[in-house]
């Protein structure tokens, strides 16, 4: 026969697994039972314990007990002789003590409740959903006792009550977890990010910045040593921005692939904001150990301070992107911090880019060719093949106009692409017409070397052409070794180098490095930029530096080519020199293929010249 006792109870269940199924966490849910119980039961004092995972004690809900008792038990290590509590953790089941004065398992803390009043304790283990106890329910009593029947069905349902919260409060926990925490890493992720940017924005906090972190060649990173190896790296990236915090980094977050973000609360300027990224820089810097191999993480950023660069969240991040764009599109690897004047530049080369794949999908961007020539006889040796776009309105643009496209990596590979396609094909015209064709040499981006492809892509027009692969120079700048493809870049040259293709290292003398790349790169040809050309009889330095580059050549074996040579008084001098090869607008300017063709008929040189005279590109001396 139920009693109101037993009626009240069913009440109290059912009140609880409502709060349960809309959503209140387990403390609540631990207050809301110990307040009814303790109406439920009078002279009970109810108290419900956490137990974390280092198996230490934390007082969760105990509404009649007085707040030092509680703070007392904070911190205590489960164990066999730690009170009630204590016990029934460590044991995993029920522990009854009915005389807090005389049990062993009070010893140490009964002076902490005889003088509340608390004569004996019960407490019942509660478990999560993988089995590990995770809480402790426990009745205190005025008095030397037991529990009644009745109070262990109470006891009964609010341990089942207690494990059903657990298990719906770490379900919720958990899908939270995976809505604002990236996986890999295990940093907040961009939702968590967005909410963030967006709360200190509306605070109006007095100061804070943000610095995007970009990892360079992911990607290719990925395509070469594949997806572990990738993941590795950024978990290491992640790991480092995450131990910032002394850096001034306040929170890091994962963005996506390749982005990660970091917030810098007590930053107020500029000044303190770079000195910031220059110490993440120098924490990247670090070598770590990947599957044998050492790998260093590198990595661009863009910053920007909350007040001067933008005073709500959506700001704040679009100039944060425009910073990071632009230090990734001129110097990957450096810092960036966000100026007024990014945007135009930026906007710019959108524009630009825009035009060109516009250009590209209209067949507009076509080959010219500037000749490579004999500098004592003037005769075509080779030539160099450069991209030109057609406007709408007809005019014909040099690459230099268009030059920001190359920095998106899609254009220019479509672009590269169009332009292996119409060498092979005038090269094969050439050859079948019999014309005495040595040379071409034919540009490569960074983004040629990156996309993992090079040499199928590269190679399939000119096989598909029938253009035996020797009358082929593949040119490169520093730039494509110093934007941190050193080693790929080298390897994919010595293998076109092995099919008997040349390769020319093009604006010799502008980079900090070009003699370090003398001795590391399979290079056959240099070309001497024509910023030393274009000064050497009027100025000294720049002469002694022509000349110098000409000797290290000779010594070193390599063929040279003198760029931009605009007038006779040049071309003499670098002749004197010992310079054999040139090439500029004293000469001829770039031209179509139709015109190209002229002059190869006049003035290419003829394999039944003299020996010397006939020595070609890669052979002249």
């Amino acid at each position: 026969m139920r009693t109101d006792g037993h009626f009240a109870l069913q009440q109290l269940q059912t009140e609880i697994l409502e709060a349960i199924a809309l959503g209140s966490q387990f403390d609540v849910i631990a207050n809301l039972l110990c307040t009814r119980v303790e109406s439920l039961a009078p002279g009970v004092t109810c108290s419900i314990l956490l137990v974390d995972e280092n198996r230490r004690l934390h007082s969760l809900a105990a509404p009649s007990l007085p707040a030092h008792y509680c703070e007392a038990l904070n911190g205590l290590e489960i164990g066999p002789g730690v009170g009630s509590c204590g016990s029934a953790a460590f044991r995993g089941e029920p522990v009854e003590v009915t005389d807090i004065a005389t049990d062993p398992l009070w010893s140490s803390f009964a002076r902490l409740a005889l003088p509340l009043g608390l004569r004996a304790c019960w407490s019942s283990p509660i478990s999560d959903s993988s089995g590990r106890v995770a809480a402790t329910f426990a009745f205190y009593y005025p008095v030397q006792r037991g529990p009644s029947a009745f109070e262990r069905q109470i006891v009964d349902a609010c341990v089942h009550l207690c494990t059903i919260s657990i298990a719906h409060t770490q379900m919720q926990q958990h899908n939270h977890h995976l809505a604002y925490f990236d996986q890999l890493t295990n940093l907040p992720n961009r939702r968590c990010f967005d909410e963030a940017i967006t709360t200190l924005a509306l605070g109006a906090a007095p100061s804070f910045a943000l610095i995007l972190v970009d990892i360079d060649h992911l990607k290719s990173i990925n395509d070469s040593m594949g997806h572990m190896v990738g993941d590795r790296l950024i978990r290491e990236v992640a790991q480092r921005l995450r131990d910032s915090d002394s850096a001034g980094v306040s929170a890091a977050y994962r963005l996506s692939g390749d982005e990660f973000a970091v917030v810098c609360d007590r930053c107020r300027d500029h000044d303190e904001l770079a000195q910031i990224a220059h110490t993440i820089r120098q924490r990247m810097s670090a070598p770590f150990e990947c599957n044998g191999n050492m790998m260093v993480p590198q990595v661009t950023l863009g910053g920007v301070v909350y007040g001067p660069d933008g005073s709500d969240a959506e700001t704040l991040r679009q100039n944060a992107d425009f910073a990071l764009y632009h230090a990734k599109e001129t110097n990957r690897g450096s810092y960036v911090a966000f100026d007024a004047g990014l945007r135009t530049t930026i906007m710019q080369r959108v524009e630009t880019i825009r035009e060109v794949d516009q250009a590209l999908s209209e067949d507009r961007i076509l080959t010219y060719y500037q000749p490579v020539v004999r500098l004592d006889t003037a005769e075509i040796v080779g030539l160099e093949a450069l991209a030109r776009m057609v406007m709408p309105d007809g005019r014909i643009v040099a690459a230099g106009a268009f030059s920001a496209a190359f920095s998106d990596n899609k254009v220019a590979s479509r672009i590269s692409e169009r332009m292996f396609a119409q060498i092979a094909r005038d090269l094969a015209t050439w050859i079948a017409r019999g014309l005495p064709i040595q040379h071409v040499g034919i540009n490569l981006a960074p983004a040629d070397f990156e996309s993992g492809d090079l040499e199928a892509r590269f190679l399939a027009p000119f096989k598909a052409a029938g253009v035996p692969y020797h009358h082929l120079v593949v040119e490169v700048t520093e730039n494509v070794f110093l934007d941190g493809l050193g080693e790929d870049v080298a390897e994919s040259l010595a293998r076109l180098r092995n099919l008997g293709i040349l390769v020319s290292l093009d604006d010799f003398g502008t980079g900090f490095a070009s003699l370090t790349h003398l001795l590391k790169l399979p290079v056959d040809i240099i070309k001497i930029d024509r910023s030393f050309v274009d000064q050497m009889l009027t100025d000294a330095p720049s002469s002694a530096i022509v000349e110098g580059l000409m000797g290290i050549a000779d010594k070193l074996g390599m063929r040279v080519v003198a760029e931009g040579i605009e007038n006779a008084g040049q071309a003499e001098r670098l002749n004197e020199l010992g310079y054999v090869l040139g090439q500029g607008y004293h000469f001829a300017r770039p031209a179509d293929f139709n015109s190209t063709t002229d002059l190869l008929q006049l003035f290419a040189q003829r394999q039944s010249q003299s020996p010397v005279v006939a020595k070609g590109w890669a052979e002249a001396s």
